[in-house]
């Protein structure tokens, strides 16, 4: 089957692109990492009007990984996957106007940028509870904010099963539009630097690296919208390893033929960087996700 998204998905695809690559969106995450949110917040404001903050409806799967591929593509701060994918599906609420967010222990143990939430919720068994906020921790990634969450009341939930599969969806999305972003200025990157008096990109070695990582992405890319047509489990876990897998690659290779300047964290490539290394492991790591493939698959 040959999946391609319909006109008016592409539109939508193009109106983000265009708000996103005309924003400074690296300068909005650094600002984020040292705790200034208003760059953020103008960004989340811009994207509500869009109708970002409205996709988490059965109706509207493909259009939400389309947003959230371009939201990782542009590494845009925020508790984007709680606020709106996991918890409008979960409370049966429009949170188009708050931002939210929410912990799923194991696999989502803290809660991300509960610091600008007006409301933080932690899933307990089968149960969402409102949560109390405590300690913040570290994360690779300086603009992920983890905070410890305490539970207190539950309350009603619409659809959590189906939530929680709308954030992993959501995170995969991330990781592929984070893995082209990379993907693209390694390709930029590699036509400009030269070594020997050649670019670097016209040597074999370095061709090939990068064919890989196209390769890879584009493999992930029709597994993370096939899994948004089914919203099936197992579609749903595929999708996460295919887009981590190849994120990570693209990571990795990114790395290697920025040379020593992709160590830097004043280079732009930390941001994206250091963003696949914490996504990769967020809402299931790849093991995770490869062991319920494997419950799936032998019953």
């Amino acid at each position: 089957m040959r999946f391609e998204l319909s006109t008016d998905q592409k539109d939508f695809a193009a109106s983000l692109e265009s708000l996103l690559s005309s924003a400074d969106t690296a300068g909005a995450a650094r600002s984020w990492a040292d705790g200034d949110h208003e760059p953020g917040l103008a960004l989340w404001s811009r994207l509500a009007q869009q109708g970002a903050t409205e996709l988490a409806d059965e109706d509207t799967v493909v259009e939400l990984c389309v947003a959230f591929e371009a939201i990782g593509r542009h590494a845009v701060p925020g508790p984007w996957v709680e606020s709106a994918a996991v918890l409008p599906l979960a409370l049966g609420r429009d949170l188009s106007g708050t931002i939210a967010t929410v912990a799923a222990p194991p696999n989502v143990p803290y809660a991300l940028d509960a610091d600008v939430a007006s409301e933080v919720f932690v899933v307990v068994g089968d149960q969402l509870h409102t949560a109390t906020v405590g300690e913040r921790l570290e994360s690779v990634d300086r603009t992920r904010h983890l905070f410890a969450v305490t539970p207190g009341e539950p309350v009603s939930t619409a659809e959590l099963r189906g939530a929680l599969g709308l954030g992993v969806l959501a995170t995969s999305a991330q990781l592929l539009g984070a893995g082209e972003r990379v993907l693209a200025d390694s390709v930029t990157y590699v036509k400009q630097r030269k070594q020997f008096g050649r670019e670097i990109g016209s040597y074999q070695a370095i061709k090939h690296q990068l064919a890989d990582v196209r390769i890879a992405l584009d493999f992930a890319r029709p597994l993370l919208y096939g899994a948004a047509l089914t919203t099936e489990a197992r579609d749903v876990s595929a999708a996460k390893v295919a887009c981590s897998d190849a994120a990570y690659l693209a990571s990795r290779t990114g790395l290697q033929v920025h040379g020593a300047i992709g160590y830097t964290a004043e280079f732009d490539l930390s941001i994206w960087l250091t963003k696949i290394r914490a996504l990769v492991g967020a809402w299931g790591t790849p093991q995770f996700h490869r062991a319920a493939l494997l419950t799936e698959l032998v019953g």
